[in-house]
């Protein structure tokens, strides 16, 4: 390949030999089922205690769920889609001044996962930034697209809120005080991957992203509304999550999992590609403060599965390792 980056504009007949993954490892697609009884909460449901229970039922059971009436307008979720795909039409030259293969860069442009230590690349480019404090970091964010700035910023606010917004529900569901969780993980760091899947040649043979669980606390994903790609693993079956009008992808993160000490799951998911049209989406994350230690809320009479640890140890454990290798979460186990 010529570039880095396959957000290039090149048309690819068939897939790059160092895309294509193993017999053993590829999507089977044709074994994928649609997930038609994925919670979908109502989050202006004026029942708080039926609101709780219905969260706390989707973080145990699934590990995920979708967000309707979330506060956030469609009009923000709107641009920040726009926004994010003017930013990959933009001229090679112009985006490979943001390329950096430096996972400790707060703000940069890469493919795949980690460049620097895969065998197999996946069908993805992305953009990571840095977000809170806002101020600390939106300088150095892209420009062009012109209102990238804008756009991107006032879309962080409002996920940010409605983020501490599910922590505090959350916190509730596991009989903890509502701040419990928000004070546990200090002061909270907010990251975006705005993840850019080109058309593939031969979806079958690759990934945009493998199985994986996110390493921070809560992922509030924005999808494409009109090309589908994220799956998630449950019973034993890899199934599809269709966009749903309107609503955000929430997932539980490996710390939250700790967090519950294990009554709450970190769900594998993945994402695949298609070979006919573009796909966008803007994944959100919450993380706890690196010198936040995460401590297991135990029950009565129960005991902690999970040792105590910090989440810059965690974070640092996640990045040596291959994003598909096994929980990052059973190397802290008791």
């Amino acid at each position: 390949m010529d570039t880095k980056l396959i957000s290039s504009g090149v048309q690819y007949s068939s897939l790059p030999e160092n895309y294509i993954r193993p017999e053993s490892e590829r999507p089977n697609l044709s074994k994928v089922i649609t997930c038609k009884d994925i919670p979908i909460i109502d989050l202006c449901c004026t029942n708080r205690a039926q609101l709780i229970h219905r969260i706390g039922e989707a973080c145990r059971v699934f590990g995920f769920f979708q967000v309707i009436n979330h506060g956030i307008s469609g009009e923000s979720t709107k641009n920040m889609i726009k926004v994010a795909r003017e930013f990959f039409k933009l001229p090679m030259d112009e985006k490979l001044k943001y390329y950096s293969d430096d996972p400790t860069k707060t703000m940069r442009l890469s493919t795949s996962f980690n460049v620097k230590k895969e065998t197999v690349h996946n069908w993805r480019d992305y953009l990571r930034l840095h977000c809170h404090p806002l101020d600390k970091f939106v300088q150095d964010w892209p420009s062009p697209p012109p209102q990238f700035k804008d756009v991107v910023s006032s879309y962080c606010k409002d996920v940010r809120a409605l983020g501490f917004r599910l922590l505090e529900a959350i916190s509730e569901s596991l009989e903890l005080q509502g701040d419990y969780i928000e004070k546990m993980l200090g002061d909270q760091e907010q990251h975006m991957a705005i993840n850019y899947y080109p058309p593939c040649p031969q979806p079958d043979l690759t990934y945009g992203l493998p199985a994986h669980t996110d390493p921070n606390a809560l992922t509030i994903l924005l999808q494409d509304g009109e090309v589908s790609g994220l799956q998630v693993f449950k019973d034993d079956k890899w199934m599809a999550v269709n966009p749903h009008p309107g609503a955000f992808v929430i997932n539980i993160g490996d710390q939250l999992q700790a967090l519950s000490n294990g009554r709450y799951k970190s769900v594998w998911h993945r994402a695949v590609v298609n070979s006919g049209k573009e796909r966008i989406s803007v994944a959100s994350f919450l993380c706890p403060a690196n010198c936040a230690t995460i401590i297991p809320a135990t029950q009565r009479g129960s005991s902690a599965i999970y040792r105590n640890f910090t989440y810059q140890e965690y974070y640092k454990k996640f990045w040596s390792r291959n994003l598909d290798q096994e929980h990052c979460l059973e190397l802290f186990k008791i």
